[in-house]
């Protein structure tokens, strides 16, 4: 199974320009295109994965059997759940540059960076914020 975080590695990257306003039109259809594919990618592995449980679906008369397949559609199940919350993050993602707000730092304000959100799309902190609150989780044992 693909990875999560590199499912939407199908874009080139953007060409920054010097002197370019920072999430002008042309970044943000960028991300939108980046943001979109990604999702799209994600409801059609939800698809496959219906189709897969609803083929497979076998009363084994044999509990080892069974319990190696329910066993199965239980990780292929917790994978979908937490690509549900991933689609919800993109969804989030997608509507704060809808209200111009993609691309800034939700805790300080500054831009996240062109590059940081080609890695991770649905980044909401700059990396200095993020490092810190990484320490922040260390230090609570969260």
């Amino acid at each position: 199974m693909p990875n999560q975080e590199t499912q939407f590695t199908h874009f080139e990257p953007y060409p920054i320009k010097e002197g370019e306003e920072y999430m002008n039109d042309a970044q943000k259809d960028h991300f939108r295109r980046i943001l979109n594919a990604w999702k799209q990618e994600l409801m059609e592995e939800v698809d496959r994965t219906v189709n897969h449980l609803q083929e497979e679906a076998t009363n084994f008369a044999d509990p080892s059997d069974r319990a190696s397949q329910e066993e199965e559609f239980s990780l292929e199940l917790r994978t979908r759940d937490r690509e549900r919350k991933l689609i919800n993050k993109i969804s989030k993602a997608m509507e704060t540059i809808d209200d111009d707000d993609y691309g800034y730092c939700a805790a300080c304000g500054v831009e996240i960076g062109v590059r940081r959100l080609e890695a991770r799309p649905t980044a909401t902190l700059c990396i200095d914020c993020k490092t810190l609150a990484e320490i922040k989780e260390k230090q609570l044992g969260i």
